[in-house]
């Protein structure tokens, strides 16, 4: 009789195991609000639980373990396998992280704001790309988070082109001129809180750090998705937008990138 209970339960176990780790994987692959259900609910807590550590940390120790100190590009490979390979983590990834270079580089920016840093990956991305004596903002809210990031930062050897700022960017952005001698950003990259992109981008405009021709690049318009920021981008005077096609992180779902050239007020 213990037999036939322990051929079951092995079943059981087993079963348990192809479903987390191959079925439903691959049935959230191409749906992008399944995936974030899945990757940042109950895969996260679990592992969270197991090994009594965050997803953060994990991502901060494969750094550590695996990159090359110094070598930001080593950083963003690192990261990428680890996501790839081991647990998913919502950086921006390494297919729309490749959209993100292109528009850096094109932009060139001397000055540049991030909002969002999570654990530094689109940091990285952005500050070794930026040209001699080209300074990143970034600011995060959760300290947590942020205190990854600047060990991320501090991995890829990029800290002294890099101010990270902890703070809700609400409170944050009206304060950057006076305690950052900010005049205007070249480039500002949003990858916070979807609902708070607009609110964001009107202050940015209020308190005249955008100059014409700044360039704002904003990513999961789609997944999670930011509907109210894409019409007033779309429809406003103010902004040319155009729109890049992409998946989310480390899935097929859709996803992409919106890219808004800011043309300066109508009465300008």
């Amino acid at each position: 009789m213990w037999q036939c209970v322990l051929l079951w339960c092995v079943c059981v176990l087993a079963f348990l195991y192809v479903l987390c780790r191959w079925l439903i994987p691959a049935a959230v692959n191409r749906n992008g609000r399944l995936a974030l259900l899945w990757h940042d609910v109950c895969v996260e807590r679990a592992l969270d639980w197991l090994t009594h550590s965050s997803r953060p940390q994990r991502l901060l120790r494969a750094v550590q373990k695996g990159a090359v100190r110094g070598d930001a590009r080593s950083v963003v490979a690192t990261i990428d396998r680890f996501c790839h390979q081991s647990e998913w983590a919502m950086n921006i990834g390494d297919e729309k992280g490749a959209i993100l270079d292109s528009v850096v580089s094109e932009v060139t920016p001397a000055l540049a704001l991030e909002v969002g840093s999570y654990c530094g990956y689109s940091t990285v991305r952005i500050a070794r790309l930026l040209p001699p004596g080209g300074r990143l903002i970034t600011l995060e809210f959760n300290p947590d988070y942020a205190d990854v990031a600047r060990q991320v930062i501090e991995w890829a050897g990029l800290e002294d082109s890099v101010q990270l700022v902890e703070g809700c960017s609400g409170d944050w952005i009206p304060q950057l001129k006076e305690h950052f001698g900010v005049q205007s950003f070249d480039f500002v990259f949003l990858d916070h809180w979807k609902e708070q992109y607009l609110p964001d981008i009107h202050l940015l405009e209020e308190c005249e750090l955008l100059r014409k021709g700044s360039v704002v690049l904003a990513d999961n318009v789609i997944c999670p998705g930011a509907p109210d920021y894409l019409s007033y981008v779309r429809h406003s005077p103010a902004y040319q937008s155009s729109y890049y096609q992409s998946h989310l992180e480390y899935t097929k779902a859709p996803d992409g990138l919106e890219k808004s050239v800011y043309l300066g007020t109508t009465d300008a």
